[in-house]
């Protein structure tokens, strides 16, 4: 199925729903019940994650009957529901809140993510940021853009290609195994500077318009990353896994390295797992 802006534009306006009567009225204003743990005290769903998702994924299946729609936290609940996703004619995946711990702790660095997904390949990706009320949008062939509040429409495009020495970017080492945990973390000392926003959305954002070089995360559930991974490459960037092989939708494992170029990506996995 081939996906028209009009289709771009009901599913943008779709997130942004959500965002209006789900996730902002709840925005510190969480009581104590509303906040649970998943796996650890950094792993966060709160009632806004809840009902965003359950929102989204009622208009889907009612605009696009037959279709699969994968939830963050209908998954968590169900991992089952995985199942099939990289065979799927018409699929949806959605993150309801994308930086939750950051929601949750009243800091305005969280978004909306939505990738779409036909016959094993993401074809669409959508970025809402419920704060500054715009989004970033990508179509396969298309390129990717802004969409702002006001309307307007700004096209993105990678940074330029820097010695490592230059490049800013983020490290999720935490999530690694030991001895890449501290292999990384220590040569990140070799770039220019790190930022770690706790929230891909707005890292992917970072990087699609150019005002970052990479990130490296080892922990990979396509709702964090199949928009952001469409998006960035259709403003012209680069991201495959450690091993180098291309990542798809189906893919939970196998790490992931995204950077301006290949060649910045072939200096960055040089570098970055060196020693």
């Amino acid at each position: 199925m081939t996906f028209d802006d009009n289709a771009i534009d009901w599913l943008a306006s779709l997130l942004a729903e959500a965002a209006d009567t789900e996730i902002m009225p709840r925005f510190r204003r969480l009581g104590d019940g509303d906040i649970r743990q998943k796996t650890s005290a950094a792993d966060l769903v709160t009632e806004a994650d809840v009902n965003a998702e359950r929102l989204i994924t009622a208009r889907l299946r009612q605009h696009y009957p037959g279709a699969m729609v994968v939830g963050e936290e209908a998954c968590s609940d169900d991992p089952a529901l995985l199942d099939g996703l990289g065979e799927a004619d018409l699929a949806f995946v959605i993150d309801p809140v994308d930086g939750t711990f950051n929601f949750a702790s009243g800091v305005p660095l969280f978004g909306v993510m939505l990738g779409v997904v036909v016959k094993g390949e993401t074809v669409a990706g959508i970025i809402h940021d419920p704060v500054g009320k715009d989004w970033l949008i990508g179509a396969k062939g298309a390129g990717s853009h802004i969409r702002h509040a006001h309307g307007s429409l700004e096209k993105v495009r990678v940074a330029a290609s820097a010695p490592i020495s230059q490049m800013t970017g983020a490290v999720s080492w935490q999530y690694m195994a030991e001895p890449d945990r501290t292999r990384l973390a220590c040569n990140q000392t070799k770039t220019l500077s790190q930022f770690n926003y706790r929230c891909a959305a707005h890292e992917y954002r970072l990087l699609a318009s150019g005002h970052g070089h990479f990130v490296v995360y080892n922990k990979l559930m396509p709702w964090d990353h199949l928009a952001g991974v469409l998006i960035h490459a259709e403003a012209g960037g680069h991201a495959a896994r450690f091993d180098g092989t291309a990542y798809l939708p189906s893919h939970v494992g196998g790490g992931l390295l995204v950077a301006p170029d290949r060649e910045s990506w072939q200096e960055l996995r040089r570098e970055l797992w060196a020693g």
